[in-house]
């Protein structure tokens, strides 16, 4: 097995021969690099948007959100509980290792134990490599999103990993988290964090269907969102995400670039921690909160539009969209609310947001928190980098915090399986639930829509469910962010880019 020195010497060596300048390069800018190698360590957009890099799923949304077969060729549903893989023959890894069913069974195994994963994979009991290309899937019950969640199985290389450590630890802090050897159409040839990362075209890439042409791909990350812009339309950079609202036009209406965008289904919402502080515990101060806050018009004046106003989770075309909620701006409401809580007098709360995770971040916070002291509530805001800020979000170390959320799944349930059942570290629901909202009903819904297979009845679970939280103002929804990736003519970005928000880069073609 090749080290992962003799890896990256061997790709260095290319890329030098080839050269940055050379064609088919693809200079690229996102808000931020991905904080860590290990696909396994952060449930984000930045992880899989670098594990469709570098590491291949069992199967692959397509633009009309269903299936095509990656690492897995076909797949078999035998009974209600039990679904058969069928394993990609000949792929290697790149160490040079062969893929087989062993690497797909420890990779489940590994998610399963992953802090962040391990929500997605409650239901899966069991891997089983049957012979070295099927693998056999339990499920503890009838599962309608079996196929969902394969998407977010991106086999490893079992021997590799052994070898050199394969520890899932927080914050880049193991050989997983600086090392990789994945099926993917790029390896890394180079990486210092916060400033650039260089991919190679992997050699010996299974899929010889690709149309992809990009030989070396160079992401910087640049945090500011105008200079980002500016490095697009300077011709710097062929490629950037995301475009913020204010430069929509410039990007536009430039000869030399073009604008794509998308409907998009991440939802923006703040977390109120009942466990930190007493008054967020009672559900009229909440309430009062969300009608403080006015979010059509944080999408008119600071989103400039780009976004679709928010009173739920689940954006209009899932299936727990309940159509009989409405944004809810009346400062005088809450301040009656205020006032019945027994807080007329209002209070102080902490609040913390990133200041680069979604598009106009810190800007929403700080408009929240002038809102907010409209009613008397006190807010000290601090906002942070997005690998600062992380951290802070997993030590719960403000009352108030910004989370948003793309279905993993692209259904309803994931938003309540992460943000808003009651926390429990041992099944991973509730991980990302920083605000400690609890529900019996919203608990017991979720985990029965996880296996029921009638539609009807789903949909009226999950639509019940999103009136509870609406109810009890479980947290505070802004909107659903809008999609917009911009890059130079040539780039025909849009034959990759999707709706989840991980861009096919593999698959990029760049016309000269």
């Amino acid at each position: 097995m090749k080290s992962l020195r003799q890896l990256v010497t061997a790709t260095a060596m290319v890329l030098g021969a080839a050269g940055i300048g050379s064609a088919q390069t693809l200079n690229f800018a996102y808000d931020a690099d991905p904080v860590s190698l290990d696909p396994h360590e952060q449930l984000s957009g930045g992880t899989l948007q670098l594990s469709h890099m570098v590491f291949d799923p069992l199967v692959r949304w397509n633009k009309d959100l269903g299936f095509d077969p990656r690492l897995a060729t076909g797949w078999e549903r035998i009974d209600d509980t039990t679904m058969l893989f069928d394993i990609r023959e000949g792929v290697t890894f790149h160490s040079g290792n062969e893929m087989t069913a062993e690497d797909v069974v420890w990779t489940i195994d590994r998610l399963k134990s992953s802090p962040d994963f391990k929500g997605i994979f409650n239901g899966w009991t069991s891997a089983r490599a049957v012979d070295d290309y099927t693998v056999e899937i339990k499920t503890e019950g009838p599962s309608p999103l079996m196929l969902h969640t394969a998407t977010y199985v991106f086999p490893m290389d079992k021997d590799f990993y052994e070898e050199g450590g394969a520890e899932i630890a927080k914050h880049g802090d193991s050989f997983a988290s600086q090392n990789l050897s994945g099926t993917g159409p790029f390896t890394i040839a180079e990486r210092e964090q916060g400033v650039r990362v260089v991919f190679e075209r992997n050699p010996d890439y299974w899929d010889e269907n690709s149309p992809g042409n990009v030989q070396t791909a160079v992401l910087t990350p640049i945090k500011e969102a105008p200079t980002r812009v500016a490095a697009l339309l300077s011709g710097d950079v062929d490629f950037i995400a995301p475009v913020p609202p204010t430069d929509l036009d410039r990007i536009r209406e430039n000869p030399e670039t073009k604008l794509v965008t998308m409907t998009g289904t991440r939802i923006i919402t703040l977390q109120m921690n009942q466990n930190r502080h007493e008054a967020l515990a009672n559900p009229k101060v909440r309430q009062a909160i969300a009608y403080a806050i006015n979010n059509e018009g944080i999408v008119e004046k600071i989103m400039k539009g780009f976004g679709t106003v928010a009173a739920q989770q689940s954006p209009e075309g899932y299936i727990g969209h309940n159509p009989n909620l409405t944004p809810r701006f009346d400062v005088q409401k809450a301040k009656a609310l205020m006032e019945e809580a027994g807080y007329a007098d209002g209070f102080s709360a902490t609040m913390m947001c990133p200041n680069n995770r979604y598009v106009n971040d810190f800007k929403i916070c700080e408009a929240s928190a002038a809102m907010l002291a409209k009613i008397g509530i006190d807010i000290d805001l601090t906002t942070m980098p997005k690998a600062q800020y992380w951290p802070k979000f997993d030590e719960r170390a403000a009352d108030i915090m910004m989370i948003g959320w793309h279905s993993d799944t692209e259904d309803s349930a994931n938003f309540n399986e992460f943000l808003t059942m009651t926390p429990n570290p041992d099944t991973g629901r509730g991980q990302y639930n920083s605000g400690a909202y609890s529900n019996e009903e919203v608990d017991s819904l979720t985990i029965a829509s996880l296996t029921e297979t009638d539609p009807q009845k789903r949909a009226d679970m999950l639509q019940r469910v999103e009136a509870i939280l609406y109810e009890e103002a479980a947290f505070i929804p802004f909107h659903w962010q809008d999609l917009a990736w911009g890059a130079r003519n040539g780039v025909m970005i849009e034959d990759v880019v999707n709706v989840m928000n991980f861009p096919y880069l593999g698959d990029l073609v760049i016309e000269e």
